[in-house]
């Protein structure tokens, strides 16, 4: 049997590749690094073994999972709304609600405004489509109050769901007490860890925002403590 005869641009071509993919800017995706880029989602979700719902819903197996269809979370009606209207998540459809959340499920309630960078987006769903499967590394958990340098004994405090109704007064004139986002993050059905350490950072500047942060700073720890436990009440999620 002869060998295999390459024809003569072979060669050529093998050698240039590596130039036209640097040319291009082609890459191959890389999962660890978009684990990495992955902590931008972690204020809200978790992922991996043993991943919990939290603002936001685990990320786990979703490759052909329809939107919206996890049944032991609270979807947005405007997500439970795109599943029925056949949204599908695969890597395009990933991509571009990374992209734009708002622009691929409008009035959904995702408070990340997107990630800009192609290259970034196809690191981060590289590294979801890992987590899809059975070997799964173990789950972080959501933004502690350790990495934020707080005291975790803040996280002790009962809060009165009374007084915390009293003063969600003030909370309702920007944030939907319906649970409603129109360019306003809901803050409705939040778990009351994860109220307390995000607006403990607020008043702590551990988190940048200057109209929260000035809020923040005006409440005690009790007065926060009480606002978890009252917007921890049931609602739409993300």
């Amino acid at each position: 049997m002869t060998g295999f005869t390459k024809p003569a641009g072979f060669a050529m071509l093998a050698f240039a590749l590596p130039f036209l993919l640097l040319a291009t800017g082609a890459r191959a995706a890389d999962a660890e690094r978009g684990k990495a880029l992955y902590q931008q989602c972690k204020r809200c979700h978790q992922a991996g073994r043993g991943a919990k719902h939290r603002i936001g819903p685990h990320l786990n197996d979703l490759f052909g999972r329809r939107a919206g269809s996890l049944p032991d979370f609270r979807y947005s009606s405007a997500m439970r709304k795109a599943g029925a209207g056949g949204l599908i998540w695969t890597d395009e459809s990933l991509d571009a609600f990374v992209a734009n959340p708002r622009k691929t499920v409008p009035r959904s309630r995702m408070s990340y405004d997107g990630m800009a960078a192609a290259g970034d987006r196809a690191d981060l769903v590289a590294w979801l489509r890992s987590l899809s499967g059975s070997r799964l590394p173990a789950a972080e958990p959501t933004m502690t109050a350790a990495e934020y340098g707080l005291d975790p004994r803040l996280l002790t405090i009962a809060g009165d769901i009374e007084y915390g109704a009293y003063l969600g007064s003030e909370c309702v004139t920007c944030h939907h007490a319906d649970g409603a986002q129109q360019g306003i993050p809901s803050i409705v059905g939040w778990p009351v860890e994860d109220f307390v350490i995000t607006l403990q950072a607020y008043k702590h500047g551990k988190r940048p925002h200057e109209a929260m942060q000035t809020i923040a700073k005006r409440l005690s720890d009790e007065e926060i403590a009480s606002l978890a436990a009252y917007f921890a009440r049931p609602a739409d999620g993300p």
